[in-house]
């Protein structure tokens, strides 16, 4: 079954690891959550040698970070899982990029320069590279409304988890080819009255894609009107299939039985967007 595509997704990555439970509950975890990082995709083509990155600290309290690249995968559902070997076709950015500085301690409200550096770049082939910088909290945060749970129940509770973000960079070396098509478009039903449309996006080519899906539905007289979103939208290397469910506003009553539904997937450079791909659904 498709899944919906998580809009932590792959432009940013935010990781909780509880490194100590006796007993979960669903309580909040305080401490240093409130990391920003901008941009939030570095991508070195053409002549781009150096990118600076923008770290900010926007919570009330310090915070200290240290930095790496893991590498990751994504199905296609777009379920994102860390690996330690490339698949077939993939290949890895880290050894051509140097990070400095690779540990940054933040003040509330402070920010950091962090810059990103291509390295030995005789030694790179034409297509595309990626891996994924990491931060990582060196310092655990403990859960809220720990105390009061041991002083009301008597369960011994200890919560300890540590955060962490992750941003792609993207090296690419030499022209796109890469096609993208739309295909097995279909609207859901769900219990609850709502539907949901389901489509494929197929890639080809040596370079991974990112933008958002537009879907629009067209009554049998010619009006067209948008009636779901859905951003953030990356497939990558080597990935040639992306499974998407995306919700359809609930609030507008269109009788899906008749008309025709378009999708559409754009992708923004600067201020200018363009169409890479659209399909229709005849109802």
């Amino acid at each position: 079954m498709k899944k919906s595509y998580s809009i932590f997704h792959p432009s940013v990555f935010y990781f909780i690891f509880l490194v100590w439970i006796t007993v979960f509950l669903g309580l909040k975890v305080n401490g240093q959550g409130n990391i920003n990082v901008n941009p939030r995709r570095v991508i070195f083509e053409g002549q781009k040698r150096i990118i600076e990155l923008n770290v900010n600290n926007d919570s009330q309290d310090s915070a200290k970070y240290v930095i790496s690249f893991v590498q990751i995968r994504m199905t296609e559902d777009g379920v994102m899982q860390w690996i330690t070997t490339p698949d077939s076709g993939q290949k890895f950015a880290d050894k051509y990029v140097r990070v400095f500085p690779r540990t940054v301690l933040l003040g509330p409200g402070n920010t950091q320069i962090v810059r990103l550096q291509m390295a030995r770049t005789d030694q790179l082939e034409s297509g595309e590279y990626r891996s994924h910088l990491y931060f990582k909290s060196l310092v655990p945060q403990k859960a809220l409304g720990a105390e009061d749970i041991n002083k009301n129940t008597g369960v011994f509770l200890n919560i300890e988890a540590t955060f962490g973000l992750t941003i792609p960079v993207i090296i690419r070396v030499g022209e796109s080819t890469t096609f993208l098509k739309i295909s097995n478009i279909k609207v859901e039903s769900v219990a609850d009255g709502t539907k949901k449309l389901q489509l494929t996006l197929n890639r080809t080519g040596n370079m991974s894609l990112y933008g958002e899906v537009t879907v629009f539905y067209i009554s049998p007289g010619g009006k067209e009107t948008q009636i779901g979103i859905l951003g953030n939208v990356a497939v990558y290397t080597p990935n040639t299939l992306l499974n998407l469910t995306i919700d359809l506003d609930k609030n507008q009553n269109f009788d899906l039985s008749k008309g025709k539904i378009r999708v559409v997937y754009s992708s923004k450079s600067g201020v200018k967007t363009e169409k890479i791909a659209e399909a229709e659904l005849v109802l």
